[in-house]
């Protein structure tokens, strides 16, 4: 009927009968169809009939996913699979598209692997009879480790080549980018991949994966690049610019891989190259020993050694052995503090981080075979090489950022009060000072604990109350600076405001997206070129310019206010031990304290939730009631997002194994006692508590 529908309209054509283009490439797709279904289907003629249809218009997805399913059956799959990804930009939810796109993808040998989170369930209900909780399934059991380990534990180590670059060899040019084979000092902080056994032998940069969104779903090419044009976003585009790129983000979002180690960390000398200057140099922080048995407690306690007596720890009142009992820890101040343990190195020690450390917390801890942070894997690295002690690390890096210290003291004013390190743009001279003496008409800088302002007021130095100030070599004047406009998308560049340009004041009622004056204006393009979206960014990086490590002085005691210790969550440890949340990085020195801590919405909601975690679901959040929607089976549903049913049975099992995942967070938090005993009421995750009917 189609075919006889086409003689029809060629026939109208001949007699200057106008017949539509749309009918025209309806008739040509679904003829095409229906070659597909006929046994044993007609594929070439589907074929024929798709490039019809989309000679008539390109963005018929229709045409574009049974040319693709042709090709398939035709076993031209390399053409097939950049088909269908072309589809998928028009219908990126469509599950036909999605299972094609799949089949497509194991048959070129980049099958994503999709089974961790049931594995994970599997692996964290065995028995202590069983495998070891930190170790991967169908693993043997531990035996020491060989000469030269091996490091390449990748799912992509098959299909895949990585290697690193930094922006000296690998070049932009007026087309594409180029990577230059000369000797030279390489940074290695670029990651290069490329895809085996295929035509384009070019490396292809493989930026960090965004996460300021929430999307969910597949990575796609972004549409700029995939029809051969400079993208319109770049620097903050969340779309993949090639496919290399999407098969890394799609393991890295799973926490299935870490990329760094892509590339084989031995090198091809089989060494290891790690020593304390280069860790802290790419990871920053600092090693010291805190008491382990307060750090072992639960829930957390931070303490060291005690001032008035080196030879115990400093809990007020079970002061342990400080020497018998110290572990070594890594401590990363950053928005919070982060302490990550570094357990003794044995022979058993397995070179991989323990995935369910990364997810929900492994529950073997210390007896864990598998390293529980990126900052463990490599010291163990290390120490298996270089055999360097823990006391011979400690030493390192406080002598390590000492000489850092120094140098960087021969940049700095000599003036008390005022640090114009070269930071920011290179005209301008940049302070952070207290916002409420500024407009008060002072000038009051952080103390040297950066908690309060140096004005007698003592103003409390958080991100909301301090004010950023700028001066240029012309003007010679302080001026303020308004945080980076949050309008999307932003300006190649920024203009002055016209009300300002005029010497008037701004007429806009608002926030004005345009600056207020030539520094600001300098300030933001800076801000825009590196990527610092915020002012909080920006003070970190501003600090890390002005001292770029701290020693154990920077982590001196509390300061004391009418005769009281008063403690800040950006702490590193105080002299007076307390609890430490290390979900949220926060220190509490009471008991009071630490009630309505864990008792409140923000730490509830990052005991069950991390961004991560959002990104390995596909379906929506589980609303209480596990079954089928009957409803939704025969297409009748009207509730869409909003009914309690699951719309099929793939969201039923997801909704089954995400219920699974979250109790084992949940278990996690009440073992560290990061939720309260008696609390059983969690909002949206109160159906953790239900049993599944």
């Amino acid at each position: 009927m189609y075919t006889e529908a086409l003689s029809i309209a060629e026939y109208a054509d001949s007699e200057d009968i106008s017949v539509p283009t749309g009918t025209l490439e309806k008739l040509y797709a679904n003829r095409a169809a229906a070659y597909l279904n006929i046994v044993p289907g007609l594929h070439d003629e589907a074929l024929v009939d798709c490039e019809k249809a989309l000679q008539l218009n390109e963005g018929n997805h229709r045409a574009l996913y049974r040319k693709a399913r042709a090709l398939k059956e035709m076993g031209r799959h390399k053409e097939a699979y950049e088909t269908v990804a072309k589809c998928s930009l028009a219908v990126p939810q469509d599950p036909n598209v999605i299972r094609l796109t799949q089949d497509l993808a194991k048959m070129l040998g980049l099958k994503i692997r999709k089974a961790y989170v049931r594995s994970k369930v599997r692996v964290y209900c065995l028995t202590d009879h069983d495998k070891p909780m930190g170790m991967a399934l169908g693993m043997p059991d531990v035996t020491p480790l060989p000469a030269v380990v091996d490091l390449a534990k990748n799912p992509l180590a098959d299909t895949h080549e990585f290697k690193q670059a930094c922006s000296n060899c690998y070049v932009k040019t007026v087309l594409d980018f180029t990577l230059y084979t000369e000797e030279h000092k390489c940074k290695k902080d670029i990651l290069l991949g490329r895809i085996k056994n295929q035509p384009d032998k070019s490396w292809k940069l493989i930026r960090p994966r965004p996460t300021k969104s929430q999307y969910v779903g597949p990575y796609y090419i972004c549409k700029d690049v995939a029809i051969g044009e400079g993208c319109r976003y770049p620097g903050h585009c969340t779309f993949a610019y090639c496919q290399e790129e999407i098969d890394v983000w799609s393991l890295e979002r799973k926490g299935f891989i870490c990329r760094d180690f892509l590339f084989d960390p031995f090198g091809p000398t089989s060494k290891i190259n790690l020593t304390v200057p280069k860790i802290l140099q790419e990871h920053h922080g600092i090693f010291m020993f805190l008491c382990g048995v307060c750090f072992d407690h639960k829930p957390r306690i931070i303490s060291k050694t005690n001032k008035d007596n080196p030879s115990l720890c400093s809990h007020p009142v079970t002061k342990h052995a400080f020497e018998d009992q110290k572990c070594l820890v890594h401590i990363l101040r950053e928005n919070t503090v982060r302490y990550s343990k570094i357990r003794p190195y044995s022979p058993q020690n397995q070179m991989d981080i323990c995935r369910h450390e990364v997810r929900y917390g492994c529950v073997r801890e210390d007896e864990c075979f598998y390293a529980h942070s990126l900052i463990e894997l490599k010291v163990w690295m290390m120490q298996h090489q270089l055999g360097i002690t823990p006391e011979n690390i400690v030493q390192e890096a406080n002598r390590f950022w000492n000489m850092e210290a120094g140098s960087q003291g021969s940049l700095v004013n000599s003036h008390c009060t005022q640090h114009y390190i070269q930071f920011g743009p290179p005209n301008l001279k940049m302070q952070f000072v207290c916002g409420q003496c500024w407009r008060n008409g002072q000038v009051s800088e952080a103390d040297k604990n950066k908690k309060y302002c140096t004005a007698k007021a003592r103003h409390s130095w958080s991100k909301d109350k301090r004010v950023v100030l700028v001066s240029s070599i012309e003007r010679k004047k302080w001026t303020t600076i308004r945080p980076l406009p949050t309008k999307k998308p932003i300006p190649s560049q920024f203009e002055i405001c016209m009300h300002v340009s005029t010497g008037k004041k701004c007429q806009y009622i608002g926030n004005c997206t345009f600056a207020h004056s030539t520094e600001e204006r300098d300030l933001w393009t800076y801000m825009k070129e590196n990527n610092i979206p915020d002012m909080e960014q920006l003070y970190e990086h501003w600090l890390q310019s002005q001292k770029p490590g701290w020693s154990e002085e920077a982590s001196n005691s509390a300061i004391k206010e009418n005769g009281k210790q008063i403690h800040m969550p950006t702490d590193y440890a105080e002299e007076v031990a307390g609890n430490h949340c290390w979900l949220c990085g926060k220190n509490c020195n009471s008991d009071r304290q630490w009630q309505q801590h864990i008792t409140s919405e923000k730490h509830r909601e990052k005991v069950f939730n991390s961004e991560d975690d959002q990104n390995c679901w596909q379906y929506r959040f589980p609303t209480g009631t596990f079954g089928v929607c009957e409803r939704y089976l025969k297409g009748t549903c009207t509730e869409e997002e909003l009914c309690k049913l699951a719309h099929g049975n793939e969201e039923l099992k997801e909704w089954t194994e995400r219920r699974e995942f979250l109790l084992m967070k949940l278990a996690k938090a009440r073992k560290d006692h990061l939720i309260a005993p008696n609390d059983n009421d969690f909002g949206k995750y109160s159906f953790l508590l239900k049993d599944i009917k």
